[in-house]
C-alpha cells in the first residue's frame, strides 16, 4: 500500500484497473486508492507485469506498506504466482494508531515522509519464497464498496449541481451513456413520494436518516475542531469598493481576445498576496521543532484556495502568487478547481499553503461570514458578495450619490502568531491594493 500523503497510515482498495497478466507502463493507472483526504488513481512509475492481486477491491484499512500486489518483468512466468497468497508476500500488519493533533499538525503542510510510495513487490527472479509468520490486522475484516459501487458514475458538473441542489445522487437514474449520470438528469429530478411506512402499535416511525461519514468528512471534521480548539482565532472584517477593480477587469477581458476571463477571485487572491508581502506576519506559522517552538516566515505566498467538491472542501494551491501575473493566476485556479471536482489532485497541490482565500461571493445571499484558519497558516480571508451601495457623489456640485461596488470581507487570524493591530494592518493594506486595482500590475 503506497503512502499517498504525509498523514496516510491506511488506505482503501477501490477500482483495480489492471488484471493479472496485464502489462504495465510507467504511468499507467493501476488502482483506485480511497486515502484519509481523497480518492486518488495511484500511477505504477516501472515497467512490468501484475502478476496477482493480494487485496480486493473493497478492502479498507490496509496498512501503508502492507502488500497489495505482486509486480515481476515482462517474460515471468505469470502462472506461477496463481496460488501465491497475503502470507508468502510477508503477511500484513495492522495500521498504527494516530496520536492526538498529528493530523491537524501536519496535514495542511507536508511533512518529510520516508513512506515507501509503490506497492510492495517480491524478487523478481523468484516466484514463491518461505516468508515470516503474518501477523494479525486488527481491521474489522469488512469489506467496502468499490468506487463503482459506492458512488454512481456521474459527470463532474452532474455532482456539482447535485452538490448545490442537495440531490442524493445515488437516487437518480442515469441516462447518459452506459447509465452515467448527466446534468440534466441532476435538473429533472424529482424526490419520490410514497407512504410512510405503519409503524408498531405504540412507536413512532423514525424522522431521520444515518448517514455513514466519509473518510474525507471525517478528516475534515477532525481538523477544523482541532483548529478551533488549539488556534485563538480573532476576525476582521472591512467593507472595500471594488468598482475599478470591475472596470479593470471589463477592459482586461475585453482585449484579452479569448486567451483569458479573469475573475473577481484572481484579483482577490493576487490583492492577498500583496497584503502579505507588505505585512510578512500574516505569512506566517507557528512551529513547534525538535522541542523549539518558533514562528516561521514565508518567503514566498502560495496561496490555497477554498473549493467546493462533491466530496467535500479541497484547497488546492497557487504556489508564488506574488510573482505571476493575474492571467497565469486565472488559468492555474481554473484547472486546479476542476481537477479538484474532478478528485484528480495530487497531494503537494493541495498540501501545503502560507495563507488561504474562502469565497461565497457567488452566493447572493451572503453578505458576510467567518472562516476557520487553515493549520499550520495563521490567516484566512473570507469574501462575501458584491453589492451596490448609495453613496455621496464625488461630483463637484456635491448634492447627489452615486452607486459604489462594495464587498465585505473578514479575516480570521492566529493570535499566537498575528497581534490584533497587525491583522488590521493586512486588512488596510489588502483593502488598499483592491480599491486601487493599478498597484496589482506594478
Amino acid at each position: 500500500m503506497p503512502a499517498l500523503s504525509p498523514t496516510m497510515t491506511s488506505g482503501n482498495i477501490g477500482t483495480w484497473q489492471k488484471a493479472a497478466g496485464d502489462v504495465i507502463a510507467p504511468g499507467d493507472v493501476l488502482v483506485e486508492i480511497e486515502t484519509d483526504k481523497a480518492q486518488m488513481d495511484f500511477e505504477f512509475q516501472e515497467d512490468g507485469v501484475l502478476a496477482k492481486v493480494l487485496k480486493d477491491s473493497g478492502e479498507k484499512d490496509v496498512a501503508v506498506g502492507n502488500p497489495i500486489a505482486v509486480m515481476v518483468e515482462e517474460g515471468t512466468d505469470v502462472a506461477a504466482f496463481e496460488s501465491f497468497t497475503l502470507d508468502d508476500a510477508g503477511g500484513e500488519k495492522a495500521p498504527p494508531a494516530k496520536e492526538s493533533g498529528e493530523e491537524a499538525a501536519e496535514s495542511s503542510e507536508p511533512a518529510h515522509s520516508g513512506s515507501q510510495t509503490s506497492p510492495s513487490t517480491l524478487p523478481k527472479s523468484e516466484p514463491k519464497e518461505s516468508a515470516p509468520e503474518s501477523q494479525g490486522s486488527e481491521s474489522s475484516g469488512g469489506r467496502l464498496q468499490t468506487s463503482l459501487e459506492r458512488e454512481p458514475s456521474a459527470s463532474p458538473s452532474a455532482k456539482a449541481l447535485a452538490l448545490e441542489r442537495g440531490v442524493p445522487i445515488k437516487k437518480v437514474k442515469g441516462t447518459g451513456p452506459g447509465g452515467r449520470i448527466t446534468k440534466q438528469d441532476i435538473e429533472k429530478y424529482k424526490p419520490e413520494i410514497s407512504a410512510a411506512p405503519s409503524a408498531p402499535a405504540g412507536s413512532a416511525a423514525p424522522t431521520y436518516e444515518d448517514l455513514p461519514a466519509s473518510s474525507m468528512r471525517k478528516t475534515i471534521a477532525n481538523r477544523l475542531q482541532q483548529s478551533m480548539n488549539q488556534n485563538p482565532h480573532y476576525f476582521v472584517a472591512a467593507t472595500v469598493s471594488v468598482t475599478k477593480l470591475l472596470k479593470l477587469r471589463q477592459a482586461l477581458n475585453s482585449s484579452a481576445d479569448g486567451k483569458y476571463k479573469l475573475s473577481v477571485n484572481d484579483f482577490l487572491i493576487k490583492a492577498s498576496a500583496v497584503a502579505c508581502k507588505k505585512v510578512p506576519a500574516v505569512n506566517s506559522s507557528w512551529r513547534e521543532i525538535d522541542g523549539q517552538v518558533v514562528i516561521r516566515q514565508h518567503n514566498t505566498v502560495d496561496v490555497s484556495v477554498a473549493v467546493a467538491t462533491p466530496i467535500g472542501l479541497m484547497t488546492p494551491i497557487v504556489k508564488g502568487v506574488e510573482s505571476l501575473g493575474l492571467s497565469s493566476i486565472s488559468a492555474q485556479i481554473k484547472d486546479l478547481g476542476k481537477r479538484a471536482r474532478d478528485g484528480k489532485l495530487k497531494p503537494e497541490e493541495y498540501q501545503g499553503g502560507t495563507f488561504t482565500v474562502s469565497n461565497m461571493g457567488m452566493n447572493a445571499a451572503i453578505d458576510r461570514f467567518t472562516a476557520v484558519i487553515n493549520p499550520p497558516q495563521a490567516g484566512i480571508l473570507a469574501v462575501g458578495t458584491t453589492k451596490k451601495v448609495a453613496i455621496p457623489s464625488s461630483a463637484e456640485e456635491g448634492n447627489g450619490v452615486e452607486w459604489d461596488d462594495q464587498v465585505v470581507v473578514t479575516g480570521s487570524f492566529d493570535h499566537k502568531v498575528v497581534d490584533g493591530a497587525v491583522g488590521g494592518e493586512w486588512i488596510r493594506e489588502f483593502k488598499k491594493v483592491v480599491e486601487n486595482p493599478l498597484e496589482m500590475l506594478l
